[in-house]
């Protein structure tokens, strides 16, 4: 068994990681309450913007535009949101372990890495990173989402890309977070519709191929930028999880190491008195 001295010393150790697992707590929580605010408003924009191209293409499903079709030849290109710092429990490896699943070798994918963790670990992986946009995830912006999907829009028509896919954490309650992946290009149709299913009374001015052309660049912006939000709300939900059960735990330690001390204290005392009473008996 340790010492009385080893015992205090683990002690006021655990304590103290306690004390910063807690304040590191309350941070996450604040910031979530904030992250998930901004996910929940940008939801809607979303939301309308995919409304809108899914009903063009199921007005149109004959419609030839590059953006609809898969290229030959070019690379997989995968845009990956995690965090730039960890402790937040399995947020960061489920991302990293949704892109593996692809079994894709790694010269063949590039990774546009929008977080450090991620980025280190797929780099790690011997994955190609393309960009590395890890500032963005501390405070997102609408033009943010606007310069990476024109960057990777671009890559797509000259034929650097074949296909583009975009990794984060779908936010769905502050202890529910789901690693998720949403096609960007090609664009799709969305599983369950049928062809030529119109949502709503359409016209196209000048052209439908026009139209499409103008709300790609909106329709990638606004799924990049709402998986930023919610990637975000997601990160401080596992952060805010992750150090509430290590602090738990660091209360359990504290009390199994209490009692612990308590009966080292108890058997120290009992042998000071029982040699005490042996020395005086001998006396």
């Amino acid at each position: 068994m340790a010492s009385m001295g080893e015992m205090k010393r683990r002690r006021d150790s655990i304590e103290s990681t306690r004390q910063i697992t807690k304040a590191m707590k309350l941070v996450a929580t604040v910031k979530l309450q904030k992250a998930r605010g901004r996910a929940e408003e940008g939801k809607p924009y979303a939301a309308f913007v995919y409304e809108v191209v899914q009903s063009i293409l199921a007005k149109s499903p004959k419609m030839d535009h590059p953006y609809l079709k898969e290229r030959e030849g070019g690379k997989y290109a995968a845009i990956v949101i995690t965090s730039n710092r960890g402790l937040a429990g399995g947020y960061n490896s489920n991302l990293v372990k949704l892109v593996t699943q692809r079994n894709l070798p790694g010269d063949q994918v590039r990774v546009y890495a929008i977080g450090k963790k991620g980025r280190d670990a797929l780099a790690g992986l011997g994955y190609e990173i393309a960009a590395d946009y890890s500032e963005v995830i501390q405070a997102p912006l609408y033009n943010d989402a606007m310069e990476i999907g024109a960057r990777i829009l671009e890559e797509y028509k000259s034929g650097q890309l074949r296909a583009i896919d975009l990794f984060y954490t779908s936010f769905k309650n502050t202890v529910s977070h789901i690693p998720a992946v949403i096609p960007l290009l090609p664009v799709k149709t969305a599983p369950g519709e049928t062809e030529g299913k119109v949502r709503a009374l359409m016209s196209y001015e000048p052209d439908e191929e026009t139209v499409l052309h103008a709300m790609i660049p909106k329709y990638t912006a606004s799924l990049i930028y709402g998986a930023l939000l919610e990637s975000l709300a997601s990160e401080n939900g596992a952060r805010m999880t992750a150090m509430d059960a290590a602090a738990g735990n660091a209360e359990e330690m504290l009390e199994s190491l209490a009692l612990l001390y308590n009966r080292a204290r108890q058997g120290t005392i009992t042998r000071e008195l029982t040699e005490i009473i042996a020395g005086a008996q001998a006396i």
